[in-house]
């Protein structure tokens, strides 16, 4: 019986060609921007290079303090310090590691200035994430003790300041706001929408200018706190709750002033949310919002279809007069038409998918977003597939019960 279905779509759309182009496009052209988003969103929250262990590992990047009727509030990054001794005592994690929120700096050659984002970090950075060294290795717990000049830098920064022709440039020294550095490896760079690993050139925390000796608990550091396992990542979260329930309210405390303390160990989507949705009703209006967007992008498009499809499906209202009067039921007339929609639908998904590739190698190769890598990765492709279902059942079921529920006399007269 399916096939049978699928045998009369096809034909169907090969019998009126307008109608088949008009139908076709509108679904490759609202599957290929939701494809577009999907493949984005997963950029922005999947596990990538040089991220790859973002599935077992927690962030803590903001520091929050307020008072108990939350009526005055004071944000912002965490200091060395704290991070030091509440990150780090971590027992139950694998590997913690600190680093600074991106800065800018110059760096100088031949009379030309190149604009820099510059980021200290630790040596347990550099295990945490998965940074590909193209040529050296990065900085050691020797050249942190020793506060040793010495910086790794990104491909790109490579190409801008040493040239093309330089074979290696392990060793060579790079001059950053008028200091030396000697130039320990070099890495493929990270996107700037992975906020904590990316920058142009990485330096040990004791390197100068990073202001990691500064007591307090406000400075501009974070921290990734890598777990054994996914399955770890509860237990890790309670245990760091843990100690900052048992910081001094005088270290935190400005004159009585704030005397609540509120830092989490979150996930990357879990710490992205709660930068724009601090409470339960802010998230709920954040879910709101996002859940219109998608509605309109999904809605607009399919309400469209409808009346086409309404205008296909009511040109062969004849063929289902004279099924009807053959004792065809109402349900096997509505089964054969969203099935119909679903098989054209997905026509315009694989149209979609072909377009999204272009669309995606367009804008990895274009340069909008440095070391870009949107893929059609197999989440993506799911809910590519997902959304084709909804799309074809959302456009389709309307016409196909309106077609259904026609008497013989009235369909044979149409």
């Amino acid at each position: 019986m399916l096939s049978n279905y699928i045998k009369i779509a096809w034909k169907v759309l090969l019998r009126h060609p307008f109608y088949t182009f008009i139908t076709l496009f509108g679904i490759t052209l609202t599957l290929t921007v939701l494809m577009v988003v999907t493949s984005f969103v997963d950029h922005l929250f999947g596990a990538h290079y040089p991220e790859n262990k973002r599935g077992r590992s927690l962030y803590i990047a903001n520091i929050v303090q307020t008072d108990s009727a939350n009526t005055t509030m004071s944000s912002g990054p965490a200091s060395f310090d704290f991070l030091t001794k509440y990150a780090k005592s971590i027992k139950s994690a694998e590997r913690v590691a600190i680093m600074s929120n991106f800065s800018f700096s110059n760096a100088y050659t031949n009379g030309k200035r190149i604009k820099l984002n510059t980021k200290y970090t630790d040596v347990d950075f550099w295990s945490v994430t998965d940074f590909e060294f193209l040529e050296g290795k990065p900085y050691d717990e020797t050249n942190i003790r020793n506060a040793d000049h010495v910086a790794v830098i990104t491909d790109a920064l490579r190409e801008q300041y040493f040239g093309n022709d330089a074979e290696t440039v392990v060793g060579k020294t790079i001059d950053i706001e008028n200091i030396n550095y000697r130039v320990i490896g070099v890495v493929k760079g990270s996107p700037p929408t992975r906020v904590y690993t990316y920058s142009d050139v990485y330096f040990p925390y004791t390197a100068p200018k990073s202001n990691y000796e500064n007591k307090g608990i406000r400075g501009r550091f974070a921290a990734i706190v890598l777990t054994k396992s996914p399955a770890d990542l509860p237990e890790v979260q309670a245990e760091f709750d843990s100690y900052v329930a048992r910081i001094p309210r005088s270290e935190y405390s400005d004159n009585n002033h704030f005397n609540v303390l509120i830092v989490k160990a979150d996930t990357y989507f879990d710490h992205f949310l709660n930068t724009f949705a601090r409470n339960d009703k802010d998230r709920i209006t954040l879910y709101v919002i996002v859940g219109l967007v998608f509605l309109m992008i999904m809605g607009l498009p399919a309400v469209n279809l409808v009346n086409v499809n309404v205008s296909r499906i009511l040109e062969r209202a004849s063929e289902i007069g004279v099924r009807k009067a053959f004792g065809a039921p109402s349900k096997a007339l509505l089964w054969q038409f969203i099935i119909e929609n679903v098989f054209i639908t997905f026509i315009g998904g694989a149209f979609a998918l072909i377009l999204t590739l272009v669309v995606i190698h367009f804008i990895n190769s274009s340069g909008w977003i440095a070391y870009a890598d949107l893929t059609i990765n197999l989440p993506v492709f799911l809910v590519s597939v997902l959304v084709c279902l909804v799309f074809g059942l959302l456009s389709g079921v309307l016409p196909a019960f309106r077609m259904s529920k026609l008497k013989i006399a009235e369909a044979l007269k149409v």
